[in-house]
């Protein structure tokens, strides 16, 4: 099966069930995206497909392909993806870090839909995304910093 990742071609050997977190993780050692529940419920496994954000735990690797794959090791090649990092270390986002992957790939699709968004558009796309340290005022401050320093990103 070939994959699109981080817009290059991957051509992988797998069940098509198998979710694309452990295709990420295991098979191609990107281990940026988290395993964090196995249920789509904590949002550590967030990536982009076709710049939605996705949890890749309880994705059958076969609905990714033909499918544009973004993750948090290709984010950064992004306008939104660099705004995003450097906001996060400017604000000092992170703490023990575990879920800060998922996070900027949920702000990340967040940025490409609404290039301006208020509180209630942060809060509403950052909701699925648990941290388990409370860093959520600083993820939205950050939001908001990288969303005025990457100007209009669609």
């Amino acid at each position: 099966m070939e994959l699109q990742i981080n817009s290059q071609a991957v051509t992988i050997d797998a069940a098509p069930d198998l979710p694309l977190l452990w295709v990420l993780r295991d098979l191609l050692g990107m281990t940026g995206t988290k395993f964090g529940c196995g249920m789509a419920l904590c949002g550590a496994c967030t990536v982009l497909i076709d710049g939605q954000a996705v949890r890749s735990c309880v994705l059958p690797v076969a609905q990714a392909a033909g499918k544009a794959i973004t993750t948090i090791e290709g984010i950064g090649a992004t306008p939104v993806g660099a705004a995003l990092q450097g906001a996060w270390l400017d604000m000092n986002v992170p703490q023990c870090g575990y879920c800060q992957a998922g996070q900027i790939m949920s702000a990340a699709a967040l940025l490409q839909a609404t290039p301006a968004p208020g509180d209630a558009d942060i809060d509403a796309a950052m909701s699925g995304n648990i941290c388990r340290c409370g860093t959520y005022t600083r993820i939205r401050a950050a939001i908001k910093q990288a969303a005025h320093n990457s100007g209009d990103t669609k």
